[in-house]
């Protein structure tokens, strides 16, 4: 398997785990009773650790499938090389990164590890140009 193949496979179970723990922030600010409920009612806006990895998780959902469709079209194109190879692994290291650095909210920190991520996500793209 190609090394953009596995570092989408990574992403994948990294995108899992973000879930996961977004989830868990949710469920300890919220309670149970709103996890298991079906919602519908106005909810306080979430703030903190809860709230920053809600936006985190968010974010996460903004790039993730341009990342995904980036790899795909790489590996049917035929286009892959060391360059879209290390482009795959900046996008997994950078996002694998933004959510501790997020949830501490690290300012410019997380900015620089979100840039990361996408020159990562541009490699790709311009493989297949």
């Amino acid at each position: 398997m190609s090394t953009e193949l596995q570092m989408l496979a990574w992403s994948i179970a990294l995108g899992i785990v973000h879930l996961l723990v977004n989830a868990g922030f949710m469920t300890a600010q919220r309670g149970v009773r709103w996890n298991a409920s079906a919602r519908d009612g106005a909810v306080e806006p979430l703030t903190g650790v809860a709230a920053r990895m809600d936006r985190a998780w968010r974010n996460f959902l903004e790039t993730f499938p341009l990342f995904a469709a980036a790899v795909l079209a790489v590996a049917v194109a035929g286009r892959g090389n060391d360059d879209t190879a290390l482009g795959a692994q900046l996008y997994f290291w950078a996002r694998l990164a933004y959510v501790p650095v997020y949830a501490a909210g690290i300012p410019y920190l997380r900015s620089a590890v979100w840039t990361v991520a996408l020159w990562g996500l541009l490699k790709l793209l311009w493989a297949l140009f």
